[in-house]
């Protein structure tokens, strides 16, 4: 049988009332033992519940803490980057980046938070992986690249005054870093951020895939100005190349080198052509008015 508090209580009410008694039913004596018996029964179940509750407590305790310690502990940052060469770098949640040539990216060892963010100094294709639930974005100097899950491409060399987002396939948002200018681009579309300006304009493209010709080595200029020419061959070569000439900055020009030639065959093709003269001095590259031109 087992007793209530309230029952145990009256019970002992009635055993300490007896003592004037002994002889009584609820005698000191014979009860006493009882009582004790069932108060220690009572109180080994008490001790149990609290000492099973404080264990449980303390487990939930420990588990929130070390949840917490690895939500806010310091995240491991990997930068990878590239001199002459592509390099094709696999992110933790699967999306793969190819960087171009004196290129950087920034990214944590395990994406933790909601969002799956990575740094981009330079320029680089991404193939996103799809998680709609985790927005994948690119962070440059200027804008940052929102996405689901897409292939595109971003090219933001620190010394172009324009950078560039192009998208060949699914849709991401461009904006500025303040949030304030904000496009979002469909397939065979590049957004196009002038830093000076702070302006954001939208551009179609009859071929997106003429501007990741790069993977493959190939330099593809489509009425292209020169001086747009020059930084492009200057990203990817890591030269320095000026126009001595200002009036040939936005002379236009349309070529195609698609067997992986190095600098000093592109320049000499586009000399030979009648495009332009050029020389190296200190190690840099003077590009100048043929007479036929001015």
């Amino acid at each position: 049988m087992k007793f209530t508090d309230t029952e145990l209580e009256e019970i002992l009410y009635k055993l300490v009332a007896s003592t004037r008694s002994p002889r009584g039913r609820f005698s000191a004596t014979a009860s006493y033992p009882k009582l004790e018996k069932r108060l220690k029964s009572h109180t080994r179940r008490l001790m149990l519940i609290r000492t099973f509750s404080a264990a449980a407590a303390a487990a939930l305790l420990c588990l929130s803490t070390w949840t917490a310690y690895l939500y806010i502990q310091p995240t491991t940052i990997q930068t990878i980057s590239t001199l002459a060469e592509t390099r094709t770098v696999c992110l933790p949640d699967g999306s793969t980046v190819t960087l171009n040539h004196y290129s950087s990216l920034s990214y944590p060892e395990k994406f933790k938070s909601d969002k799956r963010e990575v740094e981009l100094n330079g320029e680089a294709y991404f193939e996103v992986s799809k998680k709609k639930e985790h927005p994948f974005i690119v962070q440059t100097e200027t804008i940052d690249i929102q996405v689901l899950g897409t292939h595109f491409n971003v090219d933001a060399y620190p010394d172009n005054p324009d950078v560039k987002t192009t998208l060949l396939s699914g849709s991401v948002a461009v904006s500025n870093k303040s949030k304030s200018v904000r496009m979002i681009l469909k397939p065979n579309e590049i957004a196009i951020y002038n830093k000076v300006e702070e302006k954001l304009t939208r551009k179609v493209l009859a071929n997106a895939e003429d501007e990741i010709s790069w993977r493959q080595g190939e330099f593809i200029f489509d009425d292209l100005p020169l001086q747009e020419i020059a930084r492009e061959l200057s990203n990817s070569f890591g030269t320095t190349i000026h126009i001595a000439d200002t009036t040939l900055q936005n002379y236009r020009i349309t070529a195609r080198f698609r067997n992986g030639e190095d600098l000093e065959t592109i320049l000499s093709v586009l000399h030979n052509a009648g495009y332009f003269n050029y020389s190296l001095n200190n190690k840099q590259i003077i590009i100048t008015t043929k007479p036929d031109l001015k």
